[in-house]
């Protein structure tokens, strides 16, 4: 009589399938709450304490971690081998059904404790999937129950499982537990017990991501696409999504760039992103007040842009977005109101609701050829670095409030990266060009005769004093920037002759 092993975590499919495997004459082996769910199903069972001739212990921790398991899986399917078995008086086991405790979904829980999520790693389960995987030759590994009716198909109708499906199981059950193993470790190298005491950042990474769905397509038509998450979410950064097209490629990115950028300020805010870029940023009593601001920034290249709230979105903001074509809108939340109108007016539209915002507590991964790049994600300035004033003048109250602002934002515009700011909007955005001169010039023109009075903002020092001179002709009247360049003198004189205020941060944000 051949013989099955169940052990799982997940009892779906098992009874249908035991049942099954009873009526072609099969022994089933379970151990612990298995076992016990399968006899309450009238199931004939063998309890793994029958074979092993040992009780469970230590709670349940260990069960199936013994020779007369794991020697009944391994033995090969020669004479020798089951020579050894049957000298020792163990049967051989043909057919392992076993997948593990759900320590990803555990993790998912915010409050869970390291003690917790520990309880949650399985040891035996993943020694019998190995185990019979290891030896598929002559066992067959079943983890997933999708796989159930394929095994049962093959022993009604040919008696046995050909070597070619035994080798797939065996490939699935060894990526099943590589995934499980890299969760672990992923979570344990972020968790305190693993918080590296030598480096900022750890020796060794484990990613851990799962496949969530596959995209149409990727950055263009002819790229093949697909959304990977650690978490197990569906959905970028966890939000929910309420209404709207699947999210491509380009959304994804583009959502998460603005979720980034809002999540800094702590006033109601408003950004909008084209490409990676914002294309307008603002604050104000409300996001439905903060919009048309931030749209006027740069309202020809906001057209089919990703906009993004850091508070409730309601009517008003709806109605203020009037015809604007927007590919999606991510908020903390909104009306009930609100989303059976974008859903009926605006079918295309992905609307995303966020419950956390961005903190930049995790690392930020790039990949490179034959690499990968990691850095702490850059969340503003850091603790210890001071503001100063550099130039004779210094800046008024109104303009200090425009300097603050737009240094905040130009910490999410791609290098090289201009902001001009009034008060507590952006009024002209110049990024991602090789050339800091001619990302001034790009700001200055968006700003359409918006910059008197104005504040400007550089990611970086300048190198000359050219973007000054320039600035200043357009009517701007106070700068900062993190300075550092060795012509620092000559672009501080440039803005004493214009009487700017300039101040210097000393905290570069490049966002390459």
């Amino acid at each position: 009589m051949p013989r099955a092993l169940f052990s799982v975590s997940s009892k779906q499919g098992i009874v249908g399938l035991a049942k099954e495997l009873v009526r072609l004459g099969w022994e089933i082996v379970a151990s612990g709450g298995t076992g016990q769910t399968l006899a309450e199903s009238g199931i004939p069972v063998t309890k793994v304490e029958r074979v092993t001739g040992q009780s469970e212990m230590l709670g349940g921790r260990v069960k199936t971690l013994h020779p007369a398991i794991h020697s009944a899986i391994l033995a090969r399917d020669t004479a020798e081998d089951f020579a050894e078995l049957a000298a020792s008086g163990i049967a051989p086991i043909s057919l392992v059904v076993c997948n593990l405790y759900p320590f990803s979904e555990s993790i998912r829980d915010p409050d869970v404790t390291v003690k917790e999520a520990v309880e949650q790693i399985d040891i035996g389960g993943v020694t019998l999937l190995r185990a019979a995987a290891k030896n598929f030759a002559r066992v067959v590994v079943l983890c997933d129950p999708a796989d159930y009716s394929s095994v049962l198909v093959a022993l009604k109708t040919e008696g046995t499982t050909d070597i070619e499906q035994r080798r797939e199981l065996a490939v699935k059950a060894f990526a099943h537990s590589r995934d499980y193993d890299e969760a672990i470790h992923a979570y344990l190298c972020e968790s305190e017990i693993a918080e590296p005491v030598d480096s900022d950042v750890p020796e060794g990474i484990s990613i851990g991501v799962q496949r969530s769905h596959e995209l149409r397509y990727g950055e263009n038509p002819h790229q093949a696409a697909a959304y990977y998450t650690r978490s197990g979410e569906q959905t970028p950064l966890g939000a929910d999504q309420l209404a709207g097209k699947q999210l491509s490629y380009n959304n994804i990115l583009d959502i998460d760039a603005a979720w980034r950028a809002v999540s800094s300020f702590d006033e109601p805010t408003v950004v909008i992103v084209k490409h990676l870029n914002p294309t307008g940023i603002a604050s104000a009593a409300t996001v439905a007040e903060a919009f048309p601001l931030a749209l006027a920034s740069d309202s020809k290249s906001a057209f089919g842009g990703i906009i993004a709230a850091n508070r409730t979105v309601e009517m008003a903001f709806i109605d203020a977005l009037g015809a604007m074509f927007v590919e999606a809108i991510i908020a903390p939340s909104y009306g009930y109101e609100v989303v059976q109108k974008l859903q009926s007016g605006r079918k295309n539209c992905r609307v995303l609701q966020m419950s956390r915002p961005f903190t930049g507590t995790s690392f930020e991964f790039r990949s490179v050829m034959d690499g990968l790049l990691l850095q702490r994600s850059d969340i503003g300035d850091p603790p210890a670095s001071r503001m100063r004033t550099v130039t004779k003048r210094i800046p008024i109250d109104e303009e200090m409030e425009s300097l603050l602002f737009a240094w905040k934002a130009v910490q999410h515009v791609k290098s090289n990266a201009i902001v001009l700011a009034q008060g507590r909007r952006t009024v002209g955005i110049g990024g991602g060009l090789p050339s800091r001169v001619d990302a001034a010039e790009l700001a200055i023109r968006k700003a359409a005769g918006e910059t008197p009075n104005a504040a400007m903002a550089s990611d970086a020092f300048f190198p000359f004093a050219d973007s000054i001179e320039m600035a200043a002709s357009s009517g701007v009247t106070c700068v900062i920037q993190p300075g550092g360049s060795i012509r620092d003198s000559q672009v501080i004189e440039a803005a004493d002759y214009h009487d700017m205020a300039m101040i210097f941060t000393n905290t570069r944000h490049f966002r390459h």
